[in-house]
């Protein structure tokens, strides 16, 4: 191969190496292709996230008070508790109407069912001896008149003559101020509180005082009784002071300027002279601020006896006003509410019937009477 073959295979050589140089150059040069663009799917729009709302807070229920029965209507149920098939006084006292002929043998039963029924001896005697004489001539052949001829001598023995109103009107603006006394086992916070409902029931704004720190159970339970009724309630640490709780009562009284506060005290056995003293410094404390405008001492109608022993007990530290005599229903013996008031000269002002919480009813000397005498 000559010089001129190569030279023309040279210069070939050269212009495939320019020519592809040249392509590739170019190539490079051009925009990329675009690929087809796809329009955007319309697409659903997100759920809104719902707002988060704060849960309202429930509001308080309103609390429904009770409204109590007033103590004029109550009246009916004393007769029905009462009634002579009932109670041990009343068929005593009805024993003597049924009688064919009143011989010595009757009147001495009489006579020992009346005793037996807590009238006490003397009150049975007077009794006895104003029957015979009224009843020698006539009998029992006449039941109206003979039975007339009971109820006016038991009725005298009762004394309407008493004054049994609540001393619960206080003087210059200061409530009234009522002390609630009692030894344990009667039934005295009840029947605070079926107190707190009488005087509610008579329109008084009342205020509580559980000046029984002994027991905390008893500072709930009175806590109960008056909110059922509007009472607001004034307590004390467990084991405090019950003086000081009894001053912090009245004096909400005063702030409040309410008719009446009503102190719950511990019950006490009557045999504890330290309990005793601490009653009587309640009331010294209390009347630094207004005066004890009443001192009711609480008995059991069911003990008999030792309710008149717990009296006399009472009676000799604090000046009793009033009694009030719970579980009077029939199972008592009822003489009781003449031998209580000739024992310490004060009446009775209130009798508890049940346990209804407004069995507490104001004493009244002819509707108990008569109650005794129905058959």
């Amino acid at each position: 191969m000559d010089i001129l073959q190569l030279l023309i295979i040279g210069l070939l050589g050269l212009a495939v190496i320019v020519a592809g140089t040249i392509f590739l150059a170019r190539r490079r040069a051009l925009p990329p292709a675009t690929k087809r663009e796809l329009s955007p799917q319309p697409t659903a729009p997100a759920p809104e996230a719902p707002e988060e709302s704060t849960p309202a807070e429930p509001a308080a229920p309103t609390p429904t008070l009770e409204r109590p029965e007033a103590p004029t209507t109550r009246m009916a149920r004393l007769r029905r508790r009462l009634a002579g098939s009932n109670n041990p006084l009343a068929r005593g006292l009805l024993s003597i109407l049924s009688s064919d002929r009143l011989d010595a043998d009757a009147w001495d039963d009489f006579e020992a069912v009346l005793i037996t029924s807590d009238l006490g001896v003397g009150p049975t005697q007077e009794l006895t001896d104003a029957l015979r004489r009224e009843l020698a001539i006539d009998g029992v052949a006449d039941q109206a008149s003979a039975k007339q001829v009971l109820r006016s001598e038991l009725l005298k023995l009762v004394d309407p003559s008493l004054d049994r109103s609540l001393s619960v009107d206080g003087a210059d603006g200061k409530p009234g101020v009522v002390l609630v006394v009692g030894v344990n086992g009667t039934g005295k916070t009840t029947t605070i509180g079926k107190l707190a409902r009488v005087l509610v029931a008579e329109d008084k704004t009342v205020v509580l005082g559980v000046a029984d720190t002994f027991r905390a159970a008893a500072a709930d339970q009175l806590q109960t009784w008056g909110d059922r009724v509007g009472v607001p309630t004034v307590r004390g640490p467990e084991g405090g002071d019950p003086a000081a709780v009894a001053y912090q009562a009245v004096q909400r009284g005063l702030d409040d300027e309410v008719d009446v506060v009503v102190v719950d005290t511990a019950g006490r056995p009557h045999t504890k002279t330290g309990l005793m003293d601490e009653l009587g410094k309640i009331k010294r404390v209390i009347e630094k601020l207004a005066p004890v405008t009443e001192v009711l001492l609480l008995i059991d109608a069911t003990t008999g006896q030792n309710g008149l022993i717990q009296a006399r007990v009472f009676a000799e530290v604090v000046q009793i006003t009033g009694i009030v005599l719970s579980k009077l229903d029939g199972s008592a013996k009822g003489g009781i509410v003449v031998q209580v008031q000739r024992e310490l000269g004060v009446p009775v002002k209130l009798i508890g019937l049940g346990e209804g919480v407004d069995d507490l009813v104001p004493f009244e000397a002819e509707a108990f009477v008569d109650a005794l005498l129905s058959e």
